[in-house]
């Protein structure tokens, strides 16, 4: 019986915290015990502890209570253990298994990107991409879908340190025309490599933030452009605007 009543104290401390949370302003305990029926008293303790732990505070002027400053300590923390590839993997993985096709997870480092996943798909498809191997980010899918959402100084520094080699015949090679495409991708979600990077390979990738709205890696699907036609880049684009949004939730960003 004792043990019931303290998983029921727990249940009721999570309602308050989280009832509280959504109040800026801050709570009174008349206010709270009317919203989740409980009595007064009972509120007040409650209260009492999580204010002695530093979950809760109470405002000396309004007498109302608010969220403490120790959930900014746990949630950094937390964010600083959160690792990108754990988090990325399932939902990687999901992709592998609708799509069949290679999925590669990067990270923006030095004006590059980094390959730090790459599952394979079940489809034969020689590309030169391998785990820590870096990348040029005007003529990649992945580059371009990170560059989007940089700082236009930023851009053209990577552009004006790294410059716009050709890859291909397709490779964009005039500054303007880069800058309007990065445009569109941010207007669209997502970004494309039409056989920019190599001969015969056709790329759809998303941006991945972290909970400060910073843009951090970047998820693709890459194919034999014989396979990712039309159609089935426009089904494919929706399914990873969805799933980069799933990896950055993850991290932590509200979209």
């Amino acid at each position: 019986m004792e043990r019931e009543n303290m998983v029921k104290s727990v249940s009721r401390a999570l309602d308050i915290i989280t009832l509280i949370s959504l109040k800026k302003s801050g709570l009174g305990v008349t206010e709270i015990a009317n919203q989740i029926d409980i009595n007064k008293s009972s509120v007040y303790r409650i209260l009492s502890t999580l204010v002695q732990y530093g979950y809760i505070e109470q405002d000396s002027e309004t007498g109302k209570y608010k969220l403490g400053y120790k959930f900014l300590e746990i949630s950094s923390k937390l964010l600083e253990s959160i690792d990108l590839r754990a988090e990325a993997r399932p939902f990687l993985q999901e992709l592998e298994n609708e799509t069949n096709e290679v999925i590669h997870l990067v990270v923006y480092d030095q004006g590059e990107v980094v390959y730090i996943e790459k599952l394979e798909g079940n489809e034969t498809l020689r590309m030169h991409s391998k785990v820590g191997k870096r990348a040029p980010m005007h003529c990649t899918s992945v580059g371009k879908a990170i560059m989007a959402h940089l700082p236009s100084s930023v851009v053209l520094d990577i552009l004006e340190r790294k410059g716009m080699p050709v890859h291909t015949d397709k490779t964009i090679t005039d500054k303007d025309v880069f800058m309007k495409e990065l445009g569109q991708v941010r207007q669209n979600g997502y970004a494309l490599d039409l056989e920019e990077n190599e001969y015969g390979i056709t790329c759809v990738a998303v941006p991945i933030f972290d909970h400060l709205g910073k843009v951090i890696a970047a998820v693709s699907i890459s194919g034999p452009t014989m396979r990712m036609t039309n159609d089935r880049l426009d089904a494919l684009k929706s399914i990873m605007v969805k799933t980069g949004q799933a990896i950055s939730s993850r991290l932590g960003h509200v979209s």
